[in-house]
Formats: C-alpha cells, sequence, structure tokens
C-alpha cells in the first residue's frame, strides 16, 4: 500500500449554499487540497480557533455574521490565514472594501474553476512564505535587541530598567533611524505589560482623514466606505502599549483627542455615541522640536506637558562609535541566518571604514548596508571592495583630512566633503538633503555658501 500523496494545503470553505460548498469541495479534493466546510460566519470562526488552515474562502453575502464582519475577525485574531473573498454580486467597491480590510484577493460567482485554483494555489503560497517569515523574525527576535556597551547606551538601558515598570507616559526624542522603536519596545518588554499587546502607530504614515479612525475606531456608517465596525488603536492596545510613533506630525485636532485618552483613559468611537474605557500605556516619538511647533500653533501645549513626564533622549549613532562593531556584528549574524548563509567575518578595513563615516541615517543605516553585504559579498569574508560607494568614499576621505596642516582646515575640508556627498545623493534637492541631515534648509543654504558649494548647473 502506499503512502497518500502529500497535500497542497488545508482549506476552510465558508459559504451558506450548501451546492457551492459541494462544488468548491470536490474540485479542491480532486486537486489534493484538504477541505474543511462551514455554513456560517461563527463556525468559521470557530474553526479559525482549532487552527491549521493555510487559506480561507468566504462568501461575502450570508444571513447572521457577513463575510466581510468575519474577515475583519479572522484578520485580527488569525492574520496568518490567506483569505480568498466570494461574492455573488461583486462590486469595485466591495473588493476594494475586502482588499482595505486585509482579503488576499476577490473572486466572483459564477466562480471559474481554473481562476479558483491559480487565486487559492497563490493564496497558499503567500500564507506559507509569510509563516516562515513570522518563524525567522521571532527566531531572531526581529533584530529589536538594544546593542551596545558604549556609556550611552548603558545610561540608555538604566532609564529603561528604571521606567519601565510604572504607568508613566513617555517621550523618545532622537533622530531618524536611531532606535526609538526599539527603545519603546524594550520598554514594554520590561513592563508588567509586557504579557500583553504592543501596539505601533506611525502618525506620519496614515492621512489626516484617517487618522482619527485609526486610533479610535469607527462605527458602520460612521462614514463612506465605513461598512462594519473597527476597533482603533487604542482599544486593540487595551491592557498593554500603544507607541505613537512621529507624533509631531499629528494634526491638532487628533491631539486632542489623543490627551483625553492619556489623562481620562476614555474616548468614543468615529461615529460613536459609547464611551470606552480602555487602560492603556502611551509611548511617544518625534525627531522635532515639538517646542518649535507649539510656537507655530501646530503641537498642542498641553499634550506635550502630558507626554514630557518621562523624557528619553536617544543618541545617533555618531556619539556611540564604540558600539558601531558591536552592531555590525550583530547585523551580520542576523541576516547570515535569515539568508542561510555561513557566518562571515570583516576584513579590518571594513569595519576601520564603518567608524569612520558620519552616519546621518544612523543604526537604520547601518542595518541597510550590513543586510547589502551580507548578500553581495562573495565568499565567507566582507571586504573594503564590498562597502557601498557613499560609505567608502567618506572613509576614504576622513583619512586624507588627517593631513590638514590645521584644525580649522580639517574641519571646513571634511564638513565640505560630508555635505557634497549627501547632496549628490540627494542631486542637490536642498530639502530632502536638510531633512535628513536634520537640519532647517535655511541653515543647510549658509553653510553651502560659506563652504563654497554651488549647486551644478542644469543643462
Amino acid at each position: 500500500m502506499t503512502d497518500s500523496p502529500r497535500r497542497h494545503g488545508r482549506v476552510l470553505i465558508v459559504d451558506d449554499e450548501k451546492s457551492v460548498r459541494e462544488m468548491l469541495r470536490k474540485v479542491l479534493e480532486y486537486e489534493n487540497y484538504e477541505p474543511v466546510e462551514a455554513a456560517d460566519g461563527a463556525e468559521a470562526l470557530d474553526s479559525a480557533q482549532a487552527g491549521g488552515f493555510d487559506a480561507m474562502m468566504l462568501d461575502i453575502k450570508m444571513p447572521g455574521m457577513d463575510g466581510l464582519e468575519v474577515l475583519k475577525k479572522v484578520v485580527e485574531l488569525h492574520p496568518e490565514i490567506p483569505v480568498i473573498m466570494i461574492s455573488g454580486h461583486g462590486t469595485i467597491s466591495t473588493a476594494v472594501e475586502a482588499t482595505k480590510l486585509g482579503a488576499f484577493d476577490f473572486l466572483e460567482k459564477p466562480l471559474d474553476r481554473d481562476r479558483v485554483l491559480l487565486t487559492l494555489r497563490n493564496a497558499v503560497f503567500a500564507g506559507k512564505l509569510a509563516a516562515e517569515k513570522a518563524s525567522l523574525e521571532k527566531e531572531l527576535g526581529k533584530g529589536f535587541e538594544l546593542v551596545g556597551e558604549s556609556p550611552a547606551i548603558q545610561d540608555l538601558r538604566k532609564d529603561i530598567e528604571k521606567l519601565a515598570p510604572t504607568r508613566a507616559s513617555i517621550l523618545l526624542l532622537g533622530e531618524n533611524g536611531v532606535g526609538k522603536g526599539v527603545v519603546a519596545r524594550s520598554i514594554h518588554r520590561h513592563s508588567d505589560r509586557s504579557g500583553e499587546r504592543f501596539v505601533e502607530v506611525s502618525c506620519a504614515a496614515i492621512p489626516d482623514d484617517l487618522i482619527e479612525s485609526e486610533l479610535m475606531g469607527h462605527e458602520k456608517g460612521a462614514f463612506t466606505g465605513a461598512s462594519i465596525r473597527k476597533p482603533g488603536k487604542f482599544e486593540l492596545a487595551n491592557g498593554g502599549t500603544i507607541f505613537l510613533d512621529e507624533i509631531g506630525d499629528m494634526s491638532p485636532r487628533v491631539q486632542a483627542k489623543v490627551l483625553r485618552v492619556l489623562e481620562e483613559q476614555e474616548f468614543e468611537r468615529v461615529g460613536g455615541t459609547d464611551t470606552l474605557k480602555v487602560d492603556v500605556r502611551v509611548l511617544a516619538a518625534t525627531n522635532k522640536k515639538i517646542p518649535d511647533l507649539i510656537s507655530k500653533g501646530e503641537f498642542r501645549e498641553d499634550l506635550y506637558f502630558r507626554l514630557n513626564t518621562v523624557t528619553i533622549n536617544i543618541p545617533p549613532l555618531r556619539q556611540r562609535r564604540d558600539d558601531i562593531a558591536l552592531l555590525a556584528e550583530h547585523f551580520i549574524k542576523i541576516y547570515c541566518d535569515m539568508y542561510g548563509l555561513k557566518l562571515k567575518k570583516m576584513e579590518p578595513g571594513v569595519l576601520e571604514t564603518l567608524e569612520d563615516y558620519s552616519w546621518p541615517g544612523n543604526v537604520r543605516e547601518l542595518r541597510n548596508i550590513m543586510e547589502r553585504m551580507v548578500i553581495t559579498s562573495a565568499g565567507d569574508t566582507i571586504v573594503p571592495s564590498d562597502l557601498p560607494a557613499l560609505c567608502a568614499d567618506i572613509g576614504a576621505d576622513a583619512k586624507d583630512f588627517l593631513g590638514a596642516p590645521t584644525y580649522d582646515e580639517f574641519r571646513r575640508n571634511s564638513e565640505k566633503a560630508f555635505l557634497e556627498k549627501h547632496l549628490e545623493a540627494n542631486r542637490y534637492n536642498i530639502s530632502r538633503t536638510a531633512e535628513q541631515l536634520g537640519m532647517q534648509r535655511s541653515s543647510l543654504y549658509k553653510k553651502m555658501s560659506s563652504l563654497g558649494i554651488n549647486p551644478p548647473e542644469k543643462d
């Protein structure tokens, strides 16, 4: 007796029409899938809770709990399951809504056999890739460790150990790429909320007209497209920690709502009248100077004072150069493990160049460069020629500057080379370069003038 062939995947079929379930079951069984049937939303959620599914095929129009409501709960509770929506009355708006809620794809009835199988095959494959990625990230700790032994990092660890067990809101300050998210997660892990959710929100990445709904949630019918009730990030973080990254980009109107949550731990969903109580610890971060925003009327002073109960300043990488070697080796291990490579080493010249570089992008930039070199370097050793041009050139320039006759000349030459490299990298886009370097545009213009840096003439 031979073993049965390996199945392609376990698929949950959810449809109130028995004939549709039977048709799909026969097609899937013939193609060597393992189908499981559910006649309504409640049965589907019970089956999903039991686990073990590689994909779900979900009808939209069902009595009781409709498909979009089921989809929302599956995405929230079982995000590892790709969901293919099925509709006999498909419209573009419904497909868009399903996609926004997290559906993998959308199929219209009558179902085409080949389209069903192709979509299902892609969904199962995507689900397996996501599961492998999640497993790798869990095994590697997602690279979110606070790495370093410099005095600045030791002081930062002491601050985290002291503040994490408290209920205090904390404002994290620092340049782009210094690791504000890493520090926020570390605070959460060392708190008594570590067993609850850590919810991260990038305020700059959400449009102004959507951020209130994203944070507070909304009721069904609250606005066009709000076809179901949706919990907000504060509600999802109940009992745990919410991290509001780039809070300086939040509109004053939404700032007022956040202040209320901080002070009273309550809010209403958009379009709702019920007051919801939550127990949430708020961590916030920004690379902007909040007092300047307050003076311009762009940030509420009372919210700043409420967040500013405790402040942690995270040092840029150029102020903790002793940690560069440890960080580089840490990232090499992460990416060698991730890509299944033998652990690589660096030639001394590579580390010397890394330590000479100014790191305007901070730890994030170092991490990206190390990933690139792990992937592109030949053999088991990373050599200087594997370094990206910008990093390598600045490292070489720094060595040449050591021969300057006076300190003032060294400073002028190195500063000019530094700015020229970043201006060239940004094609002399002054706004982008100033933002990248944490400077005001007017300050950059003045520096360029004093150092004799002129943009190239346009053809």
